[in-house]
């Protein structure tokens, strides 16, 4: 990757996430909190998801091969939304084990996040890559932390809920992507 991209990806990244900021400098302040709104595209509007791949929290390589509905989930551990969906996501990670559960941490401390997901025993890997955000801007961008986007069978982006999810809200969107 490029550094012309790197500065131009951590620019919009920053600028995405700290847009409704109270002033102060600290990332558990400064973030866009979601009221749960779900937001559903009609397949001939969707457009492709970003590639998601790169390093998980646990050191490994991990990169989705696609051709199945993925669930991607952004967050952080000094989130309050977050910790509360984190049981809700494990449950339905366990339910749906046929659906890619992904995380993304976003401005958050690794070891935080590690000790976070052991205390929620996350099924699923989580990337530690903020970049990854930037490739959801022309679809439904995770503008808010939590962020959970449905990625289709097609690798287009189907739908988002920003904001903290509900067993009712990503179950129907699940069972209504997967019955496209």
């Amino acid at each position: 990757m490029s550094f012309r991209f790197k500065v131009i990806a951590s620019v919009i990244g920053l600028a995405l996430l700290t847009s409704c900021g109270g002033g102060s400098s600290s990332s558990q302040e400064n973030f866009v909190a979601g009221n749960g709104s779900v937001t559903f595209i009609k397949i001939e509007k969707r457009i492709d998801a970003p590639v998601l791949s790169g390093t998980t929290l646990s050191g490994t390589k991990y990169k989705f091969a696609g051709n199945q509905l993925a669930v991607v989930n952004v967050w952080a551990s000094w989130c309050s939304p977050c910790r509360a969906e984190a049981p809700t996501l494990a449950a339905l990670a366990r339910k749906y084990n046929k659906v890619a559960f992904i995380g993304i941490l976003t401005r958050d401390n690794p070891a935080t996040a590690e000790a976070f997901q052991r205390r929620f025993s996350l099924p699923y890997p989580t990337l530690i890559d903020d970049s990854l955000l930037i490739g959801f801007k022309g679809s439904l961008p995770a503008n808010a932390i939590p962020s959970t986007v449905v990625i289709d069978k097609n690798g287009k982006v189907a739908a988002r809920i920003s904001g903290e999810i509900t067993v009712a809200s990503l179950s129907d969107l699940i069972e209504r992507v997967s019955a496209e």
